[in-house]
């Protein structure tokens, strides 16, 4: 029987499997060579006709117009100490690629707009007034911005700001030879030409040199996030960089305006299309509590006080650096502040001189600088000297370190410490017999030293400077006063010094040698001493108005903190507070508390330590239910009863005059 065999021959090639794999391989590839093959010739010979047309249709872009700016006024809601005045600019419209280069060559349309600049600066020329400059061809180019470093292409470029009727005229009458080139109404801001508390109101500048402040920095962070076009900053407008158009920026600036632009494919405007334009919005105005004829009599006392102690001896002396002087008029009951002067001033509708006016453009009665560049002067913060001892006799009466009746035997000086240091009263002069309310009207440093600073010392041994600072916190002494203006300097504290004993601090400090602080600071703690503890907030502006002149928001008066002593207290510094000013105050027809100060500063010249003294005073008037505090500060002006009391005399009868003391005006 034959057998079969019938097993399966199997294919054990290798090569046969790799051959199919390639070829299934290359079949893929065909396949989607051959889709994107289609596809790309659907784009180009079906699609590309219609994306083009697409392409050429123009979006919209929108360019802002800049705001216009709300007024400030004084407290009499009438005049005007910061307002926007009408203004007419050029700007200009391109609507092609005016620069260099073009696709690697030289720009072709260079020479049309380079005529253009040439014909402009022509025109300028012709109709400049004898006193203006002249305006170059390489300056209108340069405002033109043709390679677009400043602005996008669509955006409108600023020519020339300011123009003159004759300009505007022209510009209005020709147009049609200046394609591009439009007439904008904008405006200009302008200050009362009094230069009425110039620093408190402050200045501006543009926004794109503005970004240093971190104000700015962070609004132009949000710019990028803006949805409201009304909001979004332009780079060309200006922006309150101090005082009160810092503070109420957001406020004072209203919205922007804005010109919705059609724009072709190459970002340029659309030739012969009609911008859409939403006028800007004005800003609110601000009602200030600043009054111009108090504010005017305020900055001319100190200017008079100044060129006075520069010529006349006094006690034996000129003196020739007091150069500068600071002044604060706050009502006790409201925090009104009637007039705030930092002299000298300057005129803030001049041009912009850094170098002439950087030691007198900050407003020194809330910051902190020096009168000059040489180091060798005190700054506009100074130590308080005696205007601090109606406070020490408070604190060592609140602590029970004394009494109302408590007597003391002035020698003319105090020691203290191991190594027996001594404090002199002013001229070495010996009271003798004194009670708290002979201490402070005669000024006595020893009768400070010896039962407010040392025994408060023995009271509290290391915590003793912890317990001053607190007292001189609450009212209002190394803290903000809460004022609306940026920039506020809290003092310059000293009592804490760390190669100082907490005795030798406790003992300067008594009588106002420990702590510089501002003439704000000065009027806000002398409120609290007026009004019986309670510390006022500051303000300078009372009412938001809107457009129309209604008011939207009255700012209204706000105790910040608030100190609760025995009425006996507050009488006996009140009765202390009764320095002899007569030659200052002579015929002033009100009982008023008062109290000078001449604080001791040692300053360098070539190396060598100099003794300078500071005048210093407060008071608050009349005596019974006090109305307004006056706090003047002039440096090396010497004995405060005769650099800084006169002032202050003026600052009582300028606001007597206008607002009465009692119940009605005196003029």
């Amino acid at each position: 029987m034959t057998k079969f065999n019938f097993s399966i021959k199997k294919n054990s090639n290798p090569k046969n499997h790799l051959h199919l794999r390639i070829n299934i391989f290359f079949f893929g590839v065909f396949i989607i060579f051959s889709i994107l093959l289609i596809q790309l010739t659907v784009l180009q010979f079906v699609e590309g006709p219609v994306m083009a047309e697409q392409e050429n249709i123009s979006v919209t872009r929108t360019a802002p117009l800049l705001p216009v700016r709300g007024t400030i006024y004084d407290s009499t809601g009438q005049t005007k100490l910061a307002y926007s005045e009408p203004s007419y600019s050029l700007y200009i419209t391109l609507f092609k690629n005016y620069s260099e280069q073009s696709g690697g060559s030289p720009n072709p349309n260079r020479k049309e707009i380079l005529e253009l600049a040439e014909k402009l600066s022509k025109v300028f020329q012709q109709l400049k007034n004898i006193n203006t400059a002249d305006y170059s061809v390489e300056q209108i180019i340069e405002a033109m911005d043709l390679e677009y470093k400043q602005a996008l292409g669509y955006t409108p470029r600023l020519i020339k700001s300011g123009l003159s009727n004759q300009e505007v005229a022209y510009f209005m009458e020709n147009k049609m030879e200046y394609p591009g080139v439009s007439v904008v109404e904008e405006t200009i801001r302008k200050y009362d030409p009094d230069t009425i508390a110039v620093q408190a109101i402050g200045y501006l500048k543009s926004f794109k040199t503005s970004k240093t402040t971190v104000k700015y920095k962070e609004l132009d962070r949000l710019n990028a996030e803006q949805t409201d076009p009304g909001l979004i900053y332009s780079e060309l407008e200006d922006v309150g960089v101090s005082g009160l158009e810092m503070q109420y920026q957001d406020l004072l600036r209203g919205k922007n305006g804005f010109k919705q632009i059609a724009i072709n494919a190459v970002n340029l405007p659309e030739e012969g299309s009609l911008p859409v334009t939403q006028p800007p919005i004005k800003g609110y105005d601000l009602v200030s509590t600043l009054n111009k004829t108090v504010q005017l009599k305020t900055e001319q006392a100190i200017i008079d006080q100044l060129q006075w102690l520069q010529r006349t001896p006094v006690s034996g002396k000129l003196h020739p650096n007091a150069k500068t002087g600071y002044a604060v008029a706050m009502e006790v009951e409201t925090g009104n502040i009637i007039a705030m002067a930092s002299m000298p001033d300057y005129d803030p509708n001049a041009p912009w001189d850094y170098e002439k006016i950087k030691y007198i453009y900050r407003n020194g009665t809330v910051e902190s600088f020096p009168p000059n560049d040489s180091g060798q002067h005190p700054e506009s913060t100074v130590l308080l000297g005696s205007t601090i001892k109606p406070l020490s006799v408070l604190i060592g009466l609140n602590e029970g370190l004394i009494t109302p009746g408590t007597t003391y035997m002035d020698q003319g000086y105090a020691e203290f410490g191991r190594d027996n240091s001594r404090v002199r009263n002013s001229g070495g002069k010996a009271f003798g017999l004194l009670t708290p309310v002979t201490a402070i009207k005669n000024s006595s440093n020893a009768f400070m030293v010896d039962l407010i600073g040392e025994q408060l010392w023995r009271k509290y041994a290391d915590q003793s400077v912890e317990v001053w600072d607190k007292y001189m916190k609450e009212f209002g002494l190394g803290v903000e006063t809460g004022v609306d203006l940026p920039r506020e300097f809290r003092g310059r504290i000293e009592y804490n010094q760390k190669n100082q004993s907490q005795l030798s601090s406790m003992a300067f400090a008594s009588f106002g040698q420990q702590g510089k602080y501002t003439a704000l600071q000065l009027a806000q703690y002398t409120v609290m001493l007026a009004n019986k503890g309670k510390r006022m907030e500051p303000h300078l502006v009372k009412e938001i108005r809107d457009t129309n002149g209604s008011v939207i928001q009255t700012i209204e008066p706000k105790i910040l903190n608030e100190v609760s002593y025995e009425d006996e207290l507050w009488q006996t510094i009140h009765r202390g507070m009764a320095t002899n000013v007569d030659s200052a105050f002579q015929g002033f027809p009100y009982d008023f508390a008062r109290k000078t100060g001449t604080s001791q500063q040692t300053i360098y010249k070539n190396g060598q330590a100099i003794n300078v003294e500071n005048g210093v005073f407060i008071a608050f008037a009349p005596r019974e239910n006090p109305k307004l505090v006056v706090a003047v500060v002039v440096p090396e002006g010497g004995y405060g009863s005769q650099s800084a009391a006169p002032i202050a005399r003026k600052i009582f009868d300028a606001y007597d005059a206008v607002f009465g003391l009692t119940m009605s005006p005196q003029s």
